[in-house]
């Protein structure tokens, strides 16, 4: 039987009862909205020869000037495999691929192949989307996200599924063809960011895991644990773990205690050791850092938390907290 823990991908990023820690795309500190993208290659090379567990890949497929954020830029299906061929280890993920902008069969043929050409790397968080001014773009209905999302979800996770399925869905109408190439693993670990206009239950029972924004160690140690409640339910004896991002601006004084900033904090690195250890503690799987706000260059930084932080969070033994 197929199980998502046999995914290179997801044995890499994710280890019950442990922390891992990545890095986002664009790996640099930049103000605005558009990065200058330089040096990516080299910089995720080092983060895979640093110990960093995975590189996360943006999707936003317009520039809206008043959201100002663009991601990477680049269509995260070409960068995907760009970085793929220069890489070899580090596991390759999306936060988040926006489901209910695309066709499921489109999706199913890209994530394949990325899998495939990466050896099995790849894990996808996905998204319903959240940027108005792109839906008509696309033709189509914003209020209907999170339908097409459930949609796009199962007849993706079908035409992966066998050689040839029957789909007959309002989006995908399929029979004597199949989707080539099939994931290396059988399976592409699919992770529902936020709540992707879906209910808590709904993601307990189908997604692989649950990709989310920091918040008060207090709520998310109660949301966690309420994650934890409901994969039981739903998927008993499933390990099914618990990730999210974490905007980082490391300062030169290691000792500097947390300072908020949008979505993270500023902070020294001693401080980013203790708050990773505490999400640990409350039982985060993995931790995706994102360099923006930075006011060091990324460089710099990548390779301060590679060497002085992440083998702290590699030798630790968690304790756990109650809520």
């Amino acid at each position: 039987m197929v199980s998502v823990l046999d995914s290179t991908g997801f044995k890499q990023l994710f280890k019950e009862n442990h922390l891992t820690v990545g890095v986002y795309f664009p790996i640099e500190a930049y103000k605005g909205s558009i990065p200058t993208m330089q040096h990516q290659v080299v910089l995720a090379q080092r983060a895979e020869a640093l110990g960093f567990a995975a590189l996360w890949f943006r999707d936003v497929p317009l520039y809206d000037p008043s959201f100002g954020d663009v991601g990477q830029i680049y269509d995260p299906w070409v960068y995907l495999g760009y970085i793929a061929a220069h890489t070899q280890r580090v596991a390759l993920a999306t936060g988040s691929i926006i489901f209910s902008q695309r066709h499921p069969l489109h999706l199913a043929k890209a994530a394949a192949s990325v899998d495939q050409l990466s050896n099995g790397r790849l894990v996808m968080g996905i998204a319903s989307g959240d940027r108005p001014v792109e839906f008509p773009a696309f033709g189509v209905d914003f209020e209907s996200r999170g339908d097409r999302f459930r949609q796009t979800f199962f007849d993706f996770k079908q035409a992966l599924a066998s050689e040839f399925p029957v789909i007959r869905s309002p989006l995908t109408y399929l029979e004597a063809a199949g989707v080539l190439p099939k994931p290396v693993n059988g399976h592409i670990p699919l992770l529902v960011t936020g709540h992707s206009r879906q209910s808590p239950e709904w993601i307990a029972e189908h997604a692989d895991g649950w990709l989310y924004y920091p918040r008060h160690p207090q709520m998310q140690s109660r949301m966690i644990q309420d994650w934890r409640d409901l994969t039981e339910r739903f998927a008993p004896g499933v390990f099914k773990p618990y990730a999210q991002s974490l905007y980082v601006d490391l300062v030169d004084d290691p000792t500097l205690a947390p300072n908020p900033i949008h979505l993270g904090y500023r902070l020294g690195r001693d401080r980013l050791v203790d708050l990773l250890l505490h999400l640990q503690s409350i039982g985060v799987n993995h931790v995706g850092l994102n360099l923006k706000y930075g006011e060091r260059p990324a460089a710099e930084v990548l390779d301060e938390i590679g060497q002085n932080v992440l083998p702290h969070i590699h030798s630790s033994v968690p304790t756990y907290e109650s809520v």
